[in-house]
């Protein structure tokens, strides 16, 4: 039986672990604690005072810079943060809890589990590729759209924290995120290895696939070079946005059909990701597409462009796709922050519909800005009226901005602060009361209703009369409907599509 050996932390907790290797990393040796409730990773690299310093200062003031304030405890949940640094025969370790069971597979793979993976990590690769969803992953793990895109922007913003504590992950991509499409959940893994500007510098370049072109462009270059490109935080928003794509469109956005270099595949690759990388849906240069007619059946319509484009995502992610893709691809100061992808995807969340198709296997899909509405993913059409709310905010002197931020109605669907004032943002600062629900939308003989649960201050401004808690309200066309006369309140403005 193996046994539990005994250390004191470098925060003066005492930590044990049993001695026996449960788990391996690509650099690291993973132990269990006896009661399961953290892992001790142990570096397999002797310890140096360079390293001890990185993983002190991690452990340490930026985990208490992290997690010591407002908001703290909503962002535990989005990384495994170690807590401690432990050394023991000459190795450094890092204290790290153990992930919360929503990360483990309960069903595994198809055919009673014959990839064995069932209570297995949730590595954010399996549900990246259309093949490994359609070949291997029993159906019941693979959740909806809805929910990747809220794991998309639990990933944004993980990242967008980081960044403002001046920090950069250094090697973001779906080997080191845990993600459950199940439930829309999303955690950042290896932490250890944050790069600190100026101070700790990166000790990895990146996951194939997330690798910036400009990383990989000097890669051959000496790490004292000057000319070396290293990772930092222009990298991380160039894997940012790679990983989105991803769990959104299931391909990658650089891996198209264009080759680089026919003798050599090794200098194919480089090029490919590095000084040549081209979006595959780039508007002009088509050199990258990908062919359809050459993709498995397992990878369609996936990595089929002309039926499921970039811009099926909806207007706010197919601007910053552009804009990462294109614009910034080779130009890395223009690539959108990951508080633009995080304020995009809450957007984004709002243009959402349920498919009416119950065999549909993305069951919802974004609003496409069309008078017939239709979800791209099975070509059902929306059936009936449906109501467009367009957002508008009070400014200076009582005057209203359009917010270029809309609300797609469903029956159930709910209404927040974030949509009475454009003050108040959904991010982990927002308090439990902002949290809670102020108003629903219901459908009923034909009719649309938002029915006014929290708002003190609705009212109907076409028809000039205040909308009292617990009454409701008739969504037609050109109705406008005042949620708060507060300074950034908000009115919606109705449109009505459909049939």
């Amino acid at each position: 039986m193996a046994r539990i050996v005994t250390l004191k932390a470098s925060d003066g907790s005492t930590v044990q672990f049993v001695d026996e290797v449960k788990a391996q990393g690509g650099v690291k040796d993973v132990m269990f604690s006896p009661d399961g409730g953290y892992v001790v990773a142990f570096f397999r690299d002797k310890a140096n005072p360079a390293a001890r310093e990185r993983l002190l200062q991690i452990t340490g003031p930026y985990r208490e810079k992290m997690f010591n304030q407002d908001g703290g405890d909503y962002l535990r949940n989005l990384y495994c943060w170690p807590t401690a640094v432990v050394e023991h025969e000459g190795r450094l370790g890092v204290v790290v809890p153990f992930y919360r069971s929503c990360f483990f597979f309960e069903y595994g793979s198809r055919n009673n589990d014959m990839l064995g993976i069932r209570k297995k990590e949730k590595v954010g690769k399996w549900f990246a590729t259309p093949g490994h969803r359609a070949r291997f992953l029993d159906p019941r793990e693979l959740g909806d759209w809805m929910r990747h895109l809220k794991i998309c922007l639990m990933l944004a913003r993980a990242v967008r924290r980081m960044h403002m504590a001046g920090l950069s992950h250094s090697d973001l991509g779906y080997n080191n995120c845990l993600i459950d499409p199940t439930t829309g959940q999303a955690c950042l893994i290896d932490i250890d290895g944050l790069v600190v500007p100026g101070r700790h510098p990166p000790a990895v370049i990146g996951t194939p696939d997330f690798i910036a072109p400009e990383v990989v462009k000097t890669s051959h270059l000496p790490k004292e070079d000057p000319q070396r490109i290293l990772p930092s935080r222009t990298t991380d928003l160039h894997a940012l946005p790679v990983l989105i794509y991803m769990y959104l469109l299931y391909r990658h956005p650089l891996r198209g059909d264009k080759t680089h270099d026919v003798n050599d595949s090794q200098r194919d690759e480089e090029l490919m990701m590095g000084a040549n990388a081209l979006f595959v849906e780039h508007p002009q240069d088509r050199s990258n597409r990908i062919k359809a007619a050459n993709a498995k059946a397992s990878e369609l319509p996936w990595r089929d462009t002309d039926r499921l484009p970039y811009t099926i995502t909806g207007p706010y992610l197919a601007d910053l796709f552009l804009r990462s893709f294109v614009d910034g691809l080779h130009h890395p100061g223009r690539r959108p922050t990951a508080d633009e992808w995080e304020t995009a995807l809450v957007k984004t969340v709002d243009l959402l519909q349920p498919c009416a198709n119950p065999n549909c296997e993305q069951k919802w899909y974004p609003f496409d800005n069309t008078r017939q509405p239709k979800c791209p993913f099975c070509g059902t059409a929306h059936r009936g009226k449906l109501p467009v709310l367009n957002l508008y905010s009070s400014h200076a002197k009582g005057k209203f901005m359009p917010d270029n931020h809309r609300i797609m109605v469903y029956d159930g669907q709910s209404l927040f602060r974030w949509h009475e004032s454009r003050f108040i943002f959904p991010n982990e600062k927002l308090s439990a009361d902002d949290a809670r629900r102020v108003g629903y939308f219901v459908q009923h003989q034909g009719n649309w209703y938002l029915v006014n649960e929290r708002l003190s201050g609705m009212r109907d401004v076409r028809a000039g009369q205040d909308i009292p808690v617990g009454e409701k309200v008739l969504l037609d066309e050109g109705a406008q409907i005042l949620l708060s006369r507060e300074n950034g309140g908000r009115l919606l403005v109705v449109q009505m599509v459909g049939n």
